[in-house]
């Protein structure tokens, strides 16, 4: 299990690499949900998402062998666009695998940082391949399966517990469980008295699918969420939620991209439906814990474009 000590190593590691998001009381949140509510934008990180502390934590703990090998990823979009910059940065070649669903700004960031892009059919094949480049020679840098990568973003949760009021309720996305595990295991260090909980979107189910069947199983992917669109979670994943997290939450499509309007609003922040499932999971918090409820939005990405969210809004029907 990742410690507190792990985390704070990685927020020493990685201070002037990435940066210290606003955690803020949001009165729009707070009068949509009813109940205070404070978000941790982590959508206005470097690369727009919490993913460039993972890997800039894994990549800063390299050998000279391992960053002059090559570094390699798969990811649904997120996660290669932080390897990618954070790599660029470092001066270490890097190689991006992602599926063809994968956000075309994503790919386009990728490869404008000046890294190799490889496409597959699906995020299964993105994962097969990435561990063929790996058995090559590049060195992996795995979006979920890294005890370092995990206590890079373990250090979103330890800026949530210096920087918010009292929340007695916390919401985290899930997709790997990178973000989660790392998030869970500052809290329950730093405040140990609050409830963590995952979300997830139909189609990407693979932690609530993990938690029913006793450890990670694959799973059929088929979220518009391809942030969230992981085959399976990883054991070291699997282990922290099943210990640390009161309950993974399942929200349609739909809702998530209403989550994404709902946030442009009341929020004034634009999100991807990895964040926007927040919201009606939010809602489903506060019907379980009644009075007394206080929120803490871990708000987790922001790259999606107004096309997509405006293609899918129109698909599901809640423009």
């Amino acid at each position: 299990m990742i410690g507190i000590s792990d985390i704070e190593a990685a927020a020493e590691r990685i201070a002037g690499h990435v940066i210290r998001t606003p955690t803020v009381p949001s009165p729009g949140l707070s009068g949509l949900l009813g109940v205070p509510v404070t978000a941790k934008l982590e959508l206005l990180q470097r690369t727009g998402s919490f993913k460039a502390r993972g890997a800039a934590a894994k990549l800063l703990s390299l050998s000279e062998a391992e960053r002059a090998a090559g570094v390699v990823a798969v990811s649904g979009g997120n996660h290669g666009i932080a390897l990618a910059v954070m790599a660029a940065a470092l001066d270490v070649k890097a190689t991006v695998v992602m599926p063809r669903s994968a956000p075309a700004r994503a790919v386009e960031i990728a490869r404008d940082t000046g890294a190799t892009v490889r496409l597959t059919d699906d995020m299964g094949g993105a994962f097969s391949l990435v561990t063929e480049l790996r058995d090559e020679g590049l060195t992996l840098v795995h979006p979920f399966d890294d005890p370092v990568v995990v206590a890079g973003q373990g250090t979103v949760g330890l800026e949530l517990a210096d920087d918010a009021g009292e929340v007695t309720d916390v919401l985290v996305s899930i997709g790997g469980g990178g973000l989660i595990a790392g998030v869970a295991a500052a809290l329950r260090a730093r405040r140990p008295d609050v409830r963590i909980w995952g979300v997830e979107t139909e189609g990407a189910e693979a932690m609530s699918e993990a938690l029913g069947a006793g450890g990670p199983v694959p799973v059929a992917l088929s979220s518009i969420s391809t942030t969230l669109s992981a085959p399976s979670v990883s054991q070291l994943t699997y282990d922290h939620v099943s210990a640390l997290v009161s309950d993974v939450l399942v929200v349609p499509d739909r809702d998530a991209v209403r989550g994404c309007l709902d946030l442009a609003e009341h929020a004034k922040v634009w999100t991807e439906p990895a964040a926007g499932c927040l919201l009606p999971a939010a809602r489903r918090v506060v019907e379980r814990i009644g009075d007394g409820c206080r929120l803490g939005l871990v708000v987790c990405g922001g790259n999606a474009s107004t096309a997509d969210v405006m293609t899918w809004a129109g698909r599901f029907g809640v423009l």
